[in-house]
């Protein structure tokens, strides 16, 4: 693990960063738990030009990538670390992989706070795995707000889900070592972003083995918080967010991810609430994939952005499935 010295607005601290030789070690660690998600090519995007992808992190046994993170992290906790017991903040994802996680190792106190409104079928899967869900706050960045306060007394360990712990960073970035490995052709990944903790994971792991790798990302327009922060040089801890279906993409985004991804990153985009809603349906009807609206910010941008983009061998990456069916009927009806 490396250190650099960053000025945080309120003088220089130490703030841990990653490098590839870190998500090289997360990935040995956490192989064992998880298989290698399959990498499929679309039925319908492909064109004379150009190969489309999808990186299926949607069929991980929690439909999300975030299992990645999550387990590197509760890996390296110590005995009696893991006999305290897990809290987490989340909108849903990070919360289920890390009941996932804890139910994997043996953790039995596993606590998870969420917004108020969360959807049902997430909340269901993190009480499935062992998860007690705490409802917090309208919005994300209220949950996370208040429920730090709540984080702070109670004596848990604490599994960051995007701010600040590299071993999240990590985890997440070992979808990279398995692309290169089943797909060594591939130049261009695309990527959604919501604090960030994804893409900046997987672009320093597939920037340090191949720079010429294009990194693209793509957040919701009712809630472009990275897009912000990096054009305005601003960190948006926390961001105003219009409605939106992408609940896992809403919110302020990390401080590493922010400190790190500028200098990976090729290319940052933003794609309307309707088009994202157009690609869920795209994917569900043409290329028989169920896959979350946060997911489907790539499909939409490609649908949308596909020759700025650019590339020859071209990766979506399909981060999570889990969409409430009420919420998937109704996109598949308007759509």
């Amino acid at each position: 693990m490396r250190y650099f010295p960053q000025n945080l607005g309120s003088g220089v601290v130490l703030m841990k960063k990653f490098d590839l030789q870190d998500v090289e070690e997360a990935y040995e660690k956490i192989k064992p738990y998880l298989r290698m998600t399959p990498v499929v090519e679309s039925l319908f995007l492909n064109s004379n030009k150009r190969e489309y992808f999808f990186k299926l992190e949607s069929l991980q046994p929690v439909r999300n990538f975030k299992i990645r993170g999550a387990l590197n992290k509760i890996l390296s906790l110590t005995h009696s670390e893991k006999k305290k017991g897990v809290v987490t903040i989340s909108s849903g994802n990070h919360g289920i992989a890390t009941a996932y996680a804890s139910q994997l190792l043996g953790i039995k106190k596993v606590e998870v706070i969420v917004p108020i409104g969360t959807p049902q079928n997430k909340i269901e899967k993190i009480e499935k795995f062992g998860g007690l869900v705490k409802q917090i706050g309208k919005n994300y960045d209220e949950a996370h707000t208040q429920g730090m306060q709540y984080v702070k007394k109670s004596g848990m360990n604490y599994i960051d889900s995007y701010y600040s712990d590299p071993l999240i960073y990590s985890g997440q970035g070992t979808i990279s070592l398995e692309l290169i490995q089943q797909l060594p052709l591939l130049d261009t990944i695309v990527v959604p972003i919501g604090g960030g903790g994804l893409i900046t994971g997987i672009a320093v792991a597939a920037k340090s083995i191949n720079p010429a790798i294009k990194i693209v990302g793509v957040q919701t327009a009712a809630c472009p918080a990275m897009i912000e922060s990096i054009t305005q040089n601003n960190f948006y801890e926390e961001y105003p967010t219009k409605d939106s279906i992408c609940e896992s993409l809403v919110g302020g985004i990390g401080r590493l991810s922010y400190e790190m991804l500028p200098a990976y990153v090729d290319e940052l985009l933003a794609v309307d609430e309707a088009d994202i809603a157009s690609a869920v349906a795209f994917m569900a009807k043409k290329e028989k994939i169920i896959a979350e609206p946060g997911s489907c910010t790539t499909i939409a941008a490609l649908q949308k952005y596909g020759k700025k983009i650019g590339g020859n061998t071209v990766v979506a990456i399909i981060s999570g499935g889990n969409i409430d069916e009420q919420l998937l009927n109704k996109l598949l009806a308007e759509n």
